[in-house]
């Protein structure tokens, strides 16, 4: 900040916009880490708003909420392009789950940071397969800052960086907890992928 000389009042630099990403496996604490910047946000007295795919009801409607059960209010919006009309004059933009946007998101979010608005997104990095899983792959690559958090290996106790899951399904999107996934280091994921 910095006091304007004509007439004596604090005024604010113009916002830059940026985007960061942050990517992990299931049970990494993403959502957790979202929520915490979130909330430092609106400490700084920033406008925030943060949306979430409509699809994702696992614990609430209307609210993200991390595997700890920390929550904070949220916007379900059923297409990417929903973000742009909702965010209004906000200063910071929160999404969570992102992986199950399509490709509109990547423009989403280019967009927004161009409006001088700060753009966190949380998701998954890799699908059941182990393969990237898109579009954050994109959105990794447009990014200011990338943060991979890790989550712990249910079977050996290492760092775990893959979502194992625990059913036959073959569907890309299946929404689901512990009872479904498990997080895993590459060396179980594989073993068990067999």
């Amino acid at each position: 900040m910095f006091i304007e000389p004509s007439i004596g009042r604090i005024k604010s630099p113009e916002r830059k916009g940026q985007i960061e990403v942050i990517c992990g496996s299931m049970f990494s604490g993403k959502t957790e880490e979202l929520i915490r910047r979130l909330n430092r946000a609106k400490i700084a007295r920033q406008k925030v708003e943060i949306f979430k795919p409509s699809i994702d009801k696992r614990y609430s409607d209307s609210e993200v909420i991390s595997h700890n059960e920390n929550a904070i209010r949220s916007t379900p919006v059923d297409f990417a392009g929903d973000i742009l009309l909702l965010s209004g004059d906000c200063d910071v933009v929160g999404i969570d789950e992102v992986q199950f946007f399509d490709q509109e998101i990547v423009s989403v979010a280019q967009n927004l940071a161009r409006q001088g608005k700060r753009v966190i997104l949380a998701g998954l990095d890799m699908d059941f397969e182990g393969q990237p899983f898109e579009p954050m792959p994109q959105l990794m690559a447009i990014a200011e800052y990338v943060t991979k958090v890790h989550a712990i290996c249910m079977k050996c106790g290492d760092l775990a960086a893959f979502s194992f899951r625990l059913s036959d399904a073959k569907q890309k999107v299946m929404l689901g907890e512990k009872e479904a996934y498990e997080a895993r280091c590459r060396k179980c994921f594989f073993e068990d992928k067999r």
